[in-house]
């Protein structure tokens, strides 16, 4: 097979979460163990972190990753979903795994797809374990892709896990009760693993410390580690100050990701490559430093409040349940321009009328759905936001309404472009 036809199969023979829902979500570890034993458990060639949380796990692995690379290590990465190609989700020191490793992969095994009959992410995780360790890599990120107790990945033992914060979101799998959401997230933690906390949070503090106590695993909260202290953004880079509570002095971190949430998501890589320092794993301070101010460089990270141009100012971000739409608004209205216009999707799985009851009523809506299965069709979407007072057009593809909003904006405007990962996935 091309590589296309080898992409056509894995998408379309198997189902896949990012593209039909809840149909590709099993609520068992069952084919992913039957795979690991296929090949020989690959996970057990190289040291692992492992990084959940609803938002922000993205963020914090490119974080994670990209100060392992300037440490001199051989880093595979993880994550899900990709934007723009397949293989964004594999990588290797901040290089897509090739198109004829894609290829060879699936075609040497495919008679044990056949037999197993995997879903989409169980056959990825498989191929990203294998690839890794037949590169010999190091030590590799791997992030969650839903849940966490019964995901994929969680076949793995970590030198550290990492869990950002938790919010309402896949609330068709994971169920709508935060505890019960915030227990299926502790399921990475591991015995005798130390666990870093991203976010301290009335609701779930307890239900990941009495995990953590289960498993006799070191819980560590960031924020008790490193309290923030201000923010400024200069040419392209945002400076960070924190104060750390064990050394009693100030931490200036320059950052390359501009979004007002990436405080906290640095914060939580610091701890856990402290974490990671504390365990033998040769880590300066100067590699902190480098790695953090050079993430999109390192990693190739995308979507991240990423501005696509200036004049008019057009920015993108891929928060999509109500936690990250809620940091976006913020972070637009921390932000210069005239006139707003929001090119906007979402996904049909998700609870419409919370995310639309947070969005600015002041801009300019242009409705849109993105290429996928699971997207929520513009026409509905335009009925939908019309009860919340959120005015604007609709059109059928991201491009048509990308282009409108263009057509319309004033140099001084902002047009935004967001709602669901897919949408902002056909822009960058």
């Amino acid at each position: 097979m091309t590589y296309q036809e080898t992409l056509d199969y894995m998408f379309t023979q198997l189902p896949m979460y990012q593209r039909t829902g809840k149909a590709a979500y099993k609520a068992n570890l069952d084919n992913t163990l039957a795979l690991d034993a296929y090949f020989n458990h690959p996970h057990k060639k190289f040291k692992t972190v492992h990084v959940a949380g609803t938002n922000g796990k993205g963020s914090v692995s490119h974080s994670i990753a990209s100060v392992l690379q300037k440490s001199g290590f051989k880093v595979g990465l993880y994550t899900s979903p990709h934007l723009r190609d397949f293989r964004e989700r594999i990588k290797i020191n901040g290089q897509v795994i090739s198109e004829s490793a894609v290829v060879d992969f699936i075609g040497n095994h495919k008679a044990k797809f056949e037999e197993l009959k995997p879903s989409f992410f169980e056959m990825t995780v498989a191929l990203a374990f294998e690839y890794f360790a037949s590169e010999e890599i190091d030590i590799a990120v791997i992030e969650v892709g839903l849940g966490g107790r019964l995901d994929s990945t969680n076949i793995i033992s970590p030198l550290v896990s990492v869990i950002t914060n938790i919010s309402k979101d896949h609330t068709n799998l994971l169920g709508n009760d935060i505890c019960d959401i915030a227990k299926e997230k502790a399921g990475i933690i591991k015995q005798g693993v130390p666990v870093v906390i991203g976010e301290r949070q009335e609701f779930v503090e307890d239900v990941f410390r009495n995990i953590a106590r289960e498993r006799e695993s070191n819980i560590l909260f960031a924020e008790d580690m490193y309290e923030f202290r201000n923010a400024n953004i200069n040419i392209g880079k945002q400076e960070l100050s924190y104060f750390s509570t064990q050394q009693l002095e100030n931490v200036l971190i320059e950052c390359d990701l501009l979004g007002k949430y990436q405080q906290k998501n640095i914060r939580t890589a610091i701890c856990a490559l402290e974490q990671l320092k504390s365990q033998g794993l040769n880590i300066s301070d100067e590699n902190i430093h480098s790695g953090l101010s050079q993430i999109v460089k390192e990693t190739g990270l995308l979507g991240r409040w990423q501005v696509l141009q200036e004049n008019p100012k057009i920015i993108c971000d891929t928060g999509h349940n109500s936690a990250g739409i809620r940091e976006i608004i913020e972070q637009i209205r921390m932000t210069d321009y005239r006139k707003l216009n929001i090119v906007f999707g979402l996904v049909d799985d998700k609870n419409t009328d919370e995310v639309l009851s947070l969005m600015p009523k002041e801009a300019n809506y242009y409705f849109t759905r993105a290429s996928i299965p699971r997207a929520l069709n513009e026409i509905k979407l335009q009925e939908l936001a019309s009860a919340y007072d959120l005015r604007g057009k609709a059109y059928s593809t991201v491009e048509e309404a990308l282009n409108a909003a263009k057509s319309d904006a004033e140099i001084e405007d902002m047009i935004f472009v967001g709602g669901s990962t897919f949408v902002v996935a056909e822009v960058v």
